[in-house]
């Protein structure tokens, strides 16, 4: 005798495991949905900072020059100061002048450059600013006095004054060129000059 094939299950197991496959399938969702929504609500940990904000705490330290300070100071040699120093910094950082030293001949106020080399005279080494022009005729135009430059050709008082002047706010002349910096000398006026001055 033959057996017969055993019946199909039912249909209520397929739909128990159709059931159970949805309830995990909801679950992974709202998991999902729940995680999303959890890191959405988490602050950045990367804050935005104005760009005006970021360029002012991100300065450079100040810049730095280098400095040969020589003559009558306690401690001559190559200083490194910040680049908005004065002469009177420079002399600090050597340890100060001596007792020997000439200060009259010192601008110890005016802004020192970078690479500039700072010479502290001793007594007797500057020319009075109101001595006569030296024996080759010349005048000083680093030691000269207004009174001094109103001699040369083509300098009146008002002239005079703009080169001591521009010498205060900028130091020694380098070359008689440097001249041309001092408002009111043109070419014209220097060319007159050139043989009269010295640096």
């Amino acid at each position: 005798m033959t057996s017969s094939p055993p019946p199909p299950p039912p249909p209520r197991r397929r739909l128990r495991l159709g059931l159970g496959a949805a309830v995990v399938l909801a679950i992974v969702a709202l998991s999902t949905a729940v995680g999303l929504g959890l890191v959405r609500g988490q602050p950045s940990s990367v804050e935005a900072v104005p760009l005006a904000e970021r360029s002012a705490s991100v300065e450079s330290a100040p810049a730095e020059i280098y400095v040969h300070v020589l003559g009558a100071v306690e401690r001559p040699g190559l200083y490194v100061l910040r680049a908005d120093s004065r002469v009177v910094d420079a002399l600090a950082a050597a340890g100060g002048s001596t007792d020997a030293a000439e200060l009259a001949g010192v601008n110890l106020a005016r802004r020192v450059e970078d690479g500039e080399q700072i010479l502290v005279p001793v007594v007797g080494s500057v020319a009075d600013p109101s001595a006569p022009p030296s024996g080759d005729g010349t005048v000083d135009l680093n030691t000269a006095d207004q009174a001094a430059l109103e001699e040369l050709p083509g300098i009146g008082p008002a002239l005079a004054e703009r080169i001591v002047a521009w010498r205060e706010d900028n130091g020694r002349f380098r070359t008689v060129d440097d001249l041309l910096a001092v408002p009111g000398i043109g070419e014209k006026v220097l060319e007159g000059l050139r043989d009269g001055v010295r640096v």
